[in-house]
């Protein structure tokens, strides 16, 4: 089945961004794959979209930090389209707070987020690039972060891992100019989801300091950009005020001003 625009394959998809990511994608006629980890709201989810919007909505349950469970979501997520993948939404991700060098702890949950982060996301990303360059078109979108845009003490895989999805949605982008695939990094700052819960971080302070968007807002900006075929979208005036200071500012004092920002809000 095919629906108006196609399909899309969103992943992260069960809360937060990547929920209302699909939303978007649904309103816009997309037939989706929705992939996630909580399969009984992937189920509710998909329910929602198809009668909001008309469009079919297939749950596609999947653990990214798992060895080869990008190629396989990749597989399974073709087969239950019954045809090409038009739109990739690599949004999954992990986040953790935490001192690199002395919690020895957090090692699994550091091998986790780089599996998630960066290992299941390019591959992904070269998966549906591959499979749109044989039809001739497509979009990418990949949630990265406005974290992205500078090192992050106290979360520094995090912030590592964003900059690396940030610098290979730009550059992919670039090798992909002269053809009809377009490759957007959405870099949100931080969004009212259920994220800093699972980063383990406490966001009290941080919510007085700068108040957080609704996870739809970013989204909707998200989408638009995508469709625009834009490379790189920073959501909010602050984020993009602070990611255009980073620039500017030498980056031993970003680095030493990021990490006392991370170490109130942790």
């Amino acid at each position: 089945m095919t629906g108006p625009r196609g399909w899309a394959l969103v992943t992260g998809a069960s809360s937060g961004i990547g929920r209302e990511l699909a939303r978007c994608a649904g309103a816009e006629g997309y037939n989706l794959v929705l992939s996630g980890r909580d399969e009984a709201a992937l189920a509710d989810l998909a329910r929602q979209i198809e009668a909001a919007s008309g469009v079919t909505a297939r749950p596609c349950p999947a653990d990214l930090s798992k060895p080869g469970a990008a190629g396989d979501l990749w597989t399974r997520a073709c087969a239950l389209a019954e045809g090409p993948i038009h739109v990739l939404v690599n949004n999954a991700g992990l986040g953790r707070y935490g001192d690199f060098a002395s919690d020895t702890d957090g090692d699994a949950r550091e091998d986790e987020l780089i599996t998630v982060n960066i290992v299941a996301a390019t591959e992904l990303m070269r998966l549906a690039i591959h499979a749109m360059r044989h039809r001739g078109a497509g979009r990418v979108l990949n949630v990265a972060s406005a974290a992205g845009f500078m090192p992050g003490p106290n979360m520094a895989v995090y912030h590592a891992s964003k900059a690396y999805l940030l610098h290979l949605s730009e550059a992919v982008a670039e090798e992909l100019k002269s053809t009809s695939i377009t490759v957007t990094a959405l870099c949100p700052g931080a969004t009212r989801t259920a994220f800093f819960e699972r980063a383990e971080t406490e966001t009290t302070w941080l919510m007085k300091l700068t108040p957080m968007p609704s996870a739809e807002t970013v989204a909707k900006a998200g989408w638009r950009a995508c469709m625009a075929g834009r490379r790189v979208v920073v959501t909010g005036a602050d984020n993009k005020l602070f990611t255009f200071l980073t620039r500017l500012a030498p980056r031993r004092l970003v680095t030493m001003l990021t990490g006392w920002f991370l170490r109130r809000a942790g």
